[in-house]
């Protein structure tokens, strides 16, 4: 995913932040290598849950890339970096499930899928973008059935 960014946008992240899903000790290493500070989650939490403080004193030298990242996250900078994720990434596919009312595909097969998943990712920006775009004080929507 960090080599699509890169492709699309030219630029090495600075930071990066992910679920438990991404993570594992070989991608920290290679987002380390990059130059990219990875904030990815080693399990899952549950909603709500707040992470206990971090400890204090320095690294044990015998502790796991897992064990590291559950440190880092624990932290101060780590929780406020973490916690983006449910400004920015979080909330569009709250949106998309429950404002679009998309929750299974009709597809089947992984190339089809993708172009599913395109489509809505794609109703979804231009949505935005139109809103975004209309004048202030316009809060009703054209329909485009008027005539």
């Amino acid at each position: 995913m960090i080599e699509g960014a890169i492709t699309n946008v030219g630029v090495v992240p600075r930071e990066v932040s992910a679920d438990a899903g991404y993570y594992s000790a070989q991608a920290v290493a290679e987002l380390s290598a990059l130059g990219t500070d990875p904030f990815i989650a080693p399990e899952k939490t549950r909603h709500g849950h707040r992470p206990p403080p971090a400890p204090r004193g320095r690294i044990p030298k015998e502790i796991s890339p897992k064990g590291r990242m559950r440190r880092k996250l624990q932290t101060k900078r780590g929780r406020q970096r973490y916690a983006l994720r449910m400004a920015t990434v979080e909330p569009v596919f709250g949106q998309i499930k429950q404002g679009r009312g998309f929750r299974q595909f009709l597809l089947r097969g992984l190339e089809k899928v993708q172009g599913e998943w395109s489509l809505i990712c794609t109703g979804h920006n231009l949505l935005k973008l139109f809103r975004h775009c209309r004048p202030l004080g316009n809060t009703t929507s054209p329909s485009p059935l008027t005539v």
